[in-house]
């Protein structure tokens, strides 16, 4: 686009602003595909910028047509932070940022099926995420994506100042203790670290460092509990905002191809891989960005 246009978004489909890249949002309240830019060469500081600039505006970026090595990849999220590693999950023995997260055919159940927030239960959460398509079925195996802020904003006022100062309880159990659900994966290694039994404490609403919008911070993969709540008024409450949460009207889905890649904001974004390709095989690489503690 060029600069100084007046073209809005609903007349060109693009959002403006943008002199290097090209961003279209793909719904209404979250999510843009990004053209224009080649994420596996040497981007200059300009571009890294509108990108993260699309990235803030938009939660979830999804670029087309990427050839990216597992060191292209890598180069490309050290651009937004420091790499991190999986405490439960083991990455590439020469690189133990890049997890390979594979589903074979005969697979009963995948990794990240059902809505989460990557790795809630550690006190400095994942920044974000960098998903890259490798091997992907003919149908099915879409990812969708919730908008936390927008889940957030559209409760009544009476039940935000209820949710402001409450404290949230997360756990690795539920996925990665004895018999949970991702250690059932045969085709990752996971391991069931020390700590499992550990609970974190995070504000149930997050207030984003870099925007300052508030949004919910429970997952049902990961939450469970309501600090200094009787235990059947926190579920009672818990399962009336994971389903506000991933109300449809706030969340958008992308259909992967191969060099397809993601990258989405852990600070105020669920997802959700869905496992609906039984019979095919799905490889997807994954690295994520170190983040800070939530307030």
């Amino acid at each position: 686009m060029m600069r100084g246009t007046a073209f809005s978004v609903a007349e060109t489909g693009r959002a403006p602003g943008y002199e290097r890249i090209s961003v279209a949002p793909v719904s209404g309240v979250l999510g843009a595909d990004v053209d224009g830019v080649d994420l596996g060469t040497g981007l200059d500081d300009q571009v890294v910028e509108e990108i993260h600039r699309a990235f803030l505006d938009h939660h979830v970026l999804f670029f087309r047509n990427q050839e990216l090595t597992p060191e292209a990849q890598m180069a490309f999220g050290r651009r937004f932070g420091e790499l991190g590693t999986h405490p439960f999950v083991a990455g590439r023995s020469d690189h133990p940022e890049v997890i390979e997260l594979v589903t074979e055919p005969d697979d009963k159940v995948n990794f990240g099926g059902g809505w989460h927030t990557d790795v809630t239960f550690l006190e400095e959460p994942d920044l974000g995420s960098i998903l890259y398509a490798v091997e992907v079925p003919p149908y099915g195996g879409d990812t969708l994506f919730a908008d936390q802020q927008a889940a957030y904003e559209a409760l009544p006022e009476a039940t935000r100042v209820k949710l402001d100062g409450l404290v949230a309880l997360h756990s690795p159990v539920p996925q990665y203790g004895v018999g949970g659900y991702s250690t059932q994966s045969r085709s990752m290694q996971t391991t069931n670290a020390d700590g499992t039994d550990r609970a974190t404490r995070h504000p149930v609403v997050r207030t984003h460092p870099e925007t300052g919008r508030k949004g919910l911070y429970v997952n049902r993969a990961f939450t469970i509990g309501i600090d200094g709540m009787p235990p059947d008024e926190s579920a009672r409450l818990l399962e009336k905002l994971f389903a506000q949460a991933t109300r449809e009207a706030f969340t958008c889905r992308f259909r992967w191809r191969p060099g397809s890649l993601a990258m989405w904001d852990n600070r105020c974004v669920q997802h959700y891989a869905l496992h609906d390709y039984k019979g095919w095989r799905r490889h997807m690489r994954r690295i994520t960005i170190c983040g800070d503690r939530p307030r």
